[in-house]
């Protein structure tokens, strides 16, 4: 298993590069093959010759292909997470992937089976949408639920012909399963816990100004210590009246347009919250290897604890920049820099 992780990680790119597409639509297919076939067997005990000795091998097959899913889904939404956010969907999809090794020999029982397998269809829907379709947004995300839906349906037609009494023995807890997935899915979506895949923060950080010239940005920062601890944030000095820049770049697509927000807020050490100063949207189009570059500007920002959250227009997060504004007592020693 962390072999396979590993070799994934090392190989899976872009998430709309056909190849990735591929591979994954292969997995699920296979997945659906497997779970017809050892159907087909255990509904038919008094089965023998090629067909039963098929049956371990159709078990394997199911785990291979899930696992492959597993670790894929980990790959792409963990890329394209802030954990802080999403840390309870991260925590499923890693629980998956471990729980594919330790329970292998559950993959046999149909309903188990078919859970698994709408939550790999529903998980794989919300991001596949996205790179086909070229949108985003609430309407792709209820879409998807439905293709999802849609697709396991007509797993669920096949195995009624297949083995009619098995799966009437088996539907209750099928449907139950599928309903508690598809829900949780929704709440992760609208409490914005959901990693906002097919987009991923490829960079983003704050400096003191940010232009850009043709197809060139460049930022004036200011030097910050090469080792910083964990937990620790970078701290700027601004003098009085001058503003600051966020820079951002977001992978997305090719042909994928929608817009992203930067949410600029302070924290109050009063109440203990952060209250929000300023947002500033703009539309993105996707296909830049490097991700969409834009920048957002924040007049005489106070001092105090800062984090700016990269949002889309439905509120899932992409990144977030913290950091501290301090009142410069002097002159602030910065140095250009051309960003990516």
């Amino acid at each position: 298993m962390i072999s396979g992780f590993a070799f994934d990680n090392y190989y899976f790119g872009r998430v709309d590069h056909p190849a990735t597409q591929i591979v994954l639509f292969v997995y699920v297919v296979i997945a659906i093959l497997s779970i017809l076939f050892l159907h087909y067997v255990e509904s038919r005990p008094e089965t023998g010759g090629w067909f039963k000795r098929m049956e371990p091998l159709s078990i394997v097959a199911t785990q291979f292909a899930f696992g492959g899913l597993w670790s894929a889904f980990v790959i792409f939404y963990g890329r394209s997470a802030v954990v802080a956010a999403s840390w309870p969907f991260l925590f499923v999809l890693v629980a998956m992937l471990i729980g594919n090794e330790v329970f292998r020999k559950y993959h046999s029982r149909l309903a188990f089976a078919c859970v698994l397998l709408f939550f790999a269809l529903f998980s794989y829907a919300i991001f596949a949408l996205p790179v086909f379709t070229g949108t985003m947004g609430r309407e792709t995300f209820l879409e998807s639920g439905l293709f999802a839906v849609a697709v396991f349906a007509v797993v669920l037609v096949l195995l009624s012909a297949l083995g009619p009494k098995r799966i009437r023995k088996a539907w209750r807890y099928i449907a139950a399963g599928a309903l508690g997935v598809y829900l949780t899915i929704n709440v992760f979506y609208f409490t914005n816990i959901l990693p906002p895949l097919p987009l991923a923060l490829a960079t983003a950080d704050v400096f003191h100004t940010v232009t850009k010239t043709g197809d060139t940005y460049q930022a004036t920062a200011e030097p910050q210590a090469w080792f910083r601890a964990p937990g620790t944030v970078p701290t700027l000095h601004v003098a009085s009246g001058e503003p600051i820049s966020l820079y951002s770049a977001v992978f997305a697509p090719i042909q994928l347009k929608t817009k992203i927000l930067h949410i600029w807020q302070r924290y109050d050490p009063a109440s203990r919250e952060w209250h929000t100063e300023s947002t500033v949207a703009y539309p993105i189009t996707g296909g830049r290897e490097g991700g969409y570059r834009g920048y957002s500007i924040k007049s005489s920002p106070r001092a105090g604890r800062w984090r700016v959250n990269i949002e889309t227009p439905d509120g899932l997060v992409i990144g977030r920049v913290p950091f501290i504004v301090a009142v410069a007592s002097a002159p602030v020693a910065t140095s250009a820099r051309t960003l990516r």
